[in-house]
């Protein structure tokens, strides 16, 4: 049989997440009917009947059935969800909402959603979000119904909704997606439905339920499809400490039931790990007056949210997926290998990651190989000691790796005092797409601090010509012209002679009878040497480079080979094979 859609909602931060979800939450039990949602553990589900009710309009309109029993939204928006929420590297969300705020449009965590969904081929549509804030938009009272709405708006106004649906619909073009208003969409195979909506109104909210519903049931059905006693498959969103009980676990399950008294296998930091279930508990309704703060299952059937508890879950991992044993042997080796992907330790060169969950950890990992960025090790929980030791060992090998990466985790306090004693950097942030981002800008802005001290000390490959006829002084120091044939040179700088002879240190510079601290390519000027005598240390014909020993070399071309010319790559070989035969490109 079909069981409910499992939804998840992504988006920028302020674009309306959680204003959507509280509608689901909230605006639905204005009705006080019973049976209009019913709260689940870390879920809220709107039921089949409630979508009718609520989408009656819209359903007449539109002519879609409500084939599914119904929806169940995951209440945590965000990646925070979405990546916890797994099975076999991919997630257990059917399908999900891409809030975009239809003034703002698209946003660069708009981008990293939609990447997300991507990789784990989910299916979305977008709900554009404030349509009420639109100049001109004059929002109706009790009005669910997008289609209805905008037949109230003046034509002014229509057009501006528009505009700021094309600004959406040609962004999404330019990173490979159709997509349209849904009311205008010729085939949904091809293009990604746009749903104007209020989510402080309630303006398309009707249309985005339908749509979710509708969508679910014409393409995952095969998906939706669950054997009710069939073993009880799910995903672990959270440990935690329930009072009155001891350790919890709070999951959605996805497949098949769950009964008090089956013995489930899940993952733990140490491997796969069973237990058997002593309580299935869920949230009482608001309006139900019993002491206690859950009511007891015996069994709970996909999809849902329940809060679980056993014997043994402390050890459990957020993300983790959780199921009742059928084959222990392959459920084990399945999960081993789900957790040895995803946590893993070596001596390469590369960042330590540590997260928050399972989910969160094997996210960050695709995000961080995309960005070919190498990781020598990662973690669940708190950033301790042994994660700042091991940062700083990969600082040895290179050192803008020597970092620590925490997404949603805090410090342990001696791992605070030495990551500062040690100077090991530690990014730390709570959302999923600024970690990759905070950590380029950190490296990007150390690579051109290190540029900056560097070019202070090491000269540039610069190749020199003695310009004839320029000899303008033979000595007590020479005066001579040059023209700057390669690179750039500074002040100070000693030069040599293709003999790899040390001809002197550059005293001064003057262009048109005026000091100057640095020449580049094609600049001709006047410099002056202390301690050579012209037409005997130096000819017309003599060519002069910097002085460049091996170290200087290395750091040159570790730091600046992106900026170094070709001609200026061959100047320094060149000086290589002066200074000791051995080319350093």
């Amino acid at each position: 049989m079909l069981r409910q859609s499992v939804c998840v909602v992504l988006g920028h931060v302020d674009h309306g997440k959680t204003s959507i979800l509280d509608f689901v939450r909230g605006t639905l039990v204005v009705t006080k009917e019973a049976g209009a949602i019913t709260q689940h553990v870390g879920a809220s589900e709107i039921s089949k009947q409630t979508i009718e009710k609520l989408c009656k309009k819209s359903i007449e309109q539109l002519k879609i059935k409500v084939d599914i029993p119904g929806l169940l939204f995951v209440d945590t928006p965000g990646h925070e969800s979405f990546t916890s929420l797994r099975e076999r590297g991919g997630s257990i969300a059917d399908i999900a909402v891409l809030v975009i705020d239809i003034n703002q449009g698209i946003q660069p965590q708009t981008i990293e959603s939609i990447k997300i969904l991507k990789q784990h081929k989910t299916p979305f549509i977008i709900a554009a979000n404030k349509i009420d804030l639109l100049t001109g938009w004059v929002p109706p009272k009790n009005e669910y119904c997008f289609l209805q709405s905008i037949n109230n708006q003046d034509k002014t106004t229509q057009i501006y909704l528009d505009e700021k649906l094309y600004n959406i619909v040609g962004k999404l073009y330019e990173y490979g997606f159709e997509s349209e208003r849904f009311d205008r969409i010729e085939d949904f195979t091809k293009q990604i439905a746009i749903i104007p909506v209020s989510a402080k109104t309630g303006e398309g909210m009707s249309e985005l339920l339908l749509f979710l519903a509708g969508l679910s049931k014409k393409f995952l059905e095969k998906t939706l499809t669950t054997d009710l006693k069939g073993p009880g498959k799910g995903s672990i969103l959270e440990i935690k400490e329930e009072k009155g009980l001891g350790i919890t676990a709070d999951i959605i399950i996805y497949d098949g039931t769950l009964k008090k008294g089956d013995t489930v296998i899940f993952g733990t930091l140490n491997g796969a790990k069973k237990t058997k279930i002593r309580a299935l508990l869920k949230p009482k309704l608001a309006g139900e007056t019993h002491k206690d703060k859950y009511n007891y299952y015996d069994e709970v059937h996909a999809a849902a949210g329940i809060k679980l508890f056993a014997p043994g879950l402390e050890d459990a991992i957020a993300g983790s997926p959780i199921m009742v044993i059928s084959d222990e042997e392959f459920q084990t080796k399945e999960i081993n290998d789900q957790i040895n992907d995803v946590l893993f330790e070596n001596d390469n060169e590369g960042i330590i990651l540590k997260a928050d969950t399972l989910g969160s950890l094997e996210a960050l990992n695709k995000l961080l190989k995309s960005e070919k960025i190498e990781i020598r090790q990662t973690g669940i929980g708190k950033v301790n000691k042994k994660d700042i030791l091991a940062a700083e060992a990969s600082k040895l090998k290179n050192k803008y790796e020597g970092v620590v990466l925490a997404f949603n985790v805090n410090m342990l306090d001696d791992a605070k005092e030495h990551a500062k004693n040690s100077d090991i950097k530690v990014i730390e942030t709570k959302v999923v797409y600024d970690l990759v981002d905070k950590y380029v800008k950190w490296r990007n802005e150390q690579k051109k601090k290190d540029q900056e001290d560097l070019v202070k000390n090491v000269p540039w490959p610069t190749k020199l010509k003695i310009l004839e006829g320029h000899c303008f002084r033979d000595n007590n120091p020479a005066i001579f012209g040059v023209e700057v044939m390669v690179g750039k040179i500074k002040n100070k700088t000693r030069l040599i002679n293709s003999d790899g002879t040390v001809v002197g240190q550059i005293k001064g510079m003057q262009l048109k009878k005026k000091s100057i601290t640095e020449a580049t390519k094609g600049m001709q000027f006047a410099l002056s040497m202390s301690g050579v005598q012209f037409s005997k240390d130096l000819f017309e014909t003599t060519e002069l480079y910097p002085y460049i020993n091996r170290k200087m070399a290395d750091e040159l071309k570790t730091k600046f080979e992106e900026e170094l010319t070709n001609e200026e790559k061959e100047v320094l070989d060149k000086i290589a094979n002066i200074i000791s035969g051995n080319p350093f490109f």
